[in-house]
C-alpha cells in the first residue's frame, strides 16, 4: 500500500503562558493540541470541526510549522518533516487563511502577492512569471487585469480567490483551508466552495478543511474529524458521521443544526462551557458537559479507537450513546446549496 500524503502522529502543541493573579506570577501550560493523529490521502478532503477554541487553527498552523510542534511526528509522503525542511514543505503544502482582508499585504498588487512564491522558489522570472500569474488568476475565476489591482480594490470573494491563487502558485499537493469561507457572505461562500472542489478535481489536491460549520464540512469532505479541547474525539466518513454519530459531543453538534426536517428530533443539550485548556478536567475532558457521563468518565481518559470498522471514537460508552440519546438522522445536517 502507498503511504498517505500526510500522516500526523500524536502531535502535541502546548503553550506556556503567564498565570493569572494580581502580580502576574506563575506560569501554566495551555494544551492547545494534545495528542492528535490522522492521515490524509492524495485527492482526499478531511474536514476538521469543533467549537471555537478547541485547537483547530493551532493544529493547522502546527502542521505547516507556523507553530513549532511540542512533540509528535508529521510525515509527508512517508518522509518525516522537521523545522529544517520548512522550505521544502512550502512547495508541497500551502494554507488559505480565514480573513482575506487581513491575509493579503495591502501595499502589494495582486501580481506581487501571487508571483512572490514563484520567485522565492525560483519557478519563474520575467515574462514567464507574468504569464504564470495570469494563468493562476484565470484558474481561480479572476481576470488577468486583476493582477494590477491592490487588495482594497477587490471584493471579499475576489480577495479569497487571490489567496487561493497564491496557495496554488507553487503547485502543492496539500492545501489547508483554515475557516476559508467563514468571513464571506453565504452566496460567496458557495462560489468559493465550488471553486475549491473544481480545483481539487483538476489538480488532484488534498485538503484539510477546517471549519466550525458542519453543513459546509459535510459538503466538502470525504471524512470528518471532530475535535474537542485539543483532541480528536470522533473520525469517520462524512456519510457515517451524519448517519450514525457515536460520541455524545458529536451528537450534540449535529442535533443543534437547524433543519426543516427537525420536527420531533431530540435535541442533545450540553451544560456549561468548554473547560479551560490550561486546566482540563481529569478523565474524559467532555465529562462535565456530557449527558451520559458515568463515574469512569471522571477518572479514565478514553482512547480514540475503532468501535466499528472505519469509525474511530474516544468515548467509554460510544455504542450506548447511540441508543440513549436517540436518533440523529441524515436529514439533521445542514445543506449547502451552491
Amino acid at each position: 500500500m502507498t503511504a498517505p500524503l500526510l500522516e500526523v502522529r500524536d502531535l502535541v502543541k502546548h503553550f506556556t503562558v503567564r498565570g493569572a493573579g494580581l502580580i502576574g506570577l506563575g506560569r501554566r501550560v495551555v494544551r492547545a493540541v494534545d495528542g492528535v493523529s490522522f492521515t490524509i490521502d492524495e485527492g482526499e478532503t478531511l474536514g476538521l470541526v469543533g467549537e471555537s477554541g478547541c485547537g483547530k487553527s493551532t493544529l493547522a498552523r502546527t502542521i505547516l510549522f507556523l507553530e513549532e510542534p511540542t512533540r509528535g511526528e508529521i510525515l509527508f509522503q512517508g518522509q518525516p518533516l522537521t523545522a529544517e525542511r520548512v522550505r521544502e514543505l512550502r512547495r508541497r503544502a500551502q494554507m488559505v487563511f480565514q480573513d482575506p482582508y487581513l491575509s493579503l499585504p495591502p501595499r502589494m498588487k495582486v501580481r506581487g502577492i501571487v508571483g512572490d512564491p514563484l520567485q522565492i522558489h525560483g519557478l519563474a522570472r520575467g515574462q514567464a512569471l507574468a504569464d504564470r500569474v495570469a494563468r493562476l488568476l484565470i484558474d481561480v475565476g479572476l481576470k488577468p487585469d486583476d493582477a494590477y489591482k491592490y487588495p482594497h480594490e477587490l471584493s471579499g470573494g475576489q480577495r479569497q480567490r487571490v489567496g487561493i491563487a497564491r496557495a496554488l502558485a507553487v503547485q502543492p499537493s496539500l492545501i489547508i483551508a483554515d475557516e476559508a469561507v467563514s468571513s464571506l457572505d453565504v452566496s460567496v461562500q458557495a462560489q468559493i466552495l465550488n471553486l475549491l472542489k473544481d480545483l481539487q478535481e483538476r489538480h488532484r489536491l488534498a485538503y484539510l478543511f477546517v471549519s466550525h460549520d458542519l453543513g459546509v464540512v459535510k459538503y466538502m469532505s470525504h471524512r470528518i474529524a471532530v475535535m474537542y479541547l485539543g483532541q480528536i474525539v470522533e473520525m469517520t466518513t462524512t456519510a457515517e458521521l451524519h448517519r450514525h454519530p457515536l460520541n455524545p459531543y458529536t451528537r450534540a453538534l449535529l442535533s443543534a443544526i437547524p433543519s426543516i426536517h427537525g420536527k420531533g428530533r431530540r435535541r442533545v443539550q450540553l451544560q456549561g462551557e468548554p473547560p479551560d485548556p490550561g486546566n482540563p478536567p481529569p478523565g474524559c475532558k467532555f465529562h462535565p458537559r456530557c449527558p451520559i457521563a458515568q463515574s469512569i468518565c471522571e477518572k479514565e481518559e478514553p482512547a480514540l479507537k475503532e468501535w466499528v470498522p472505519g469509525h474511530l471514537v474516544a468515548c467509554h460508552f460510544a455504542l450506548e450513546a447511540s441508543e440513549e440519546l436517540g436518533a440523529v438522522g441524515p436529514e439533521s445536517a445542514a445543506q449547502v446549496t451552491p
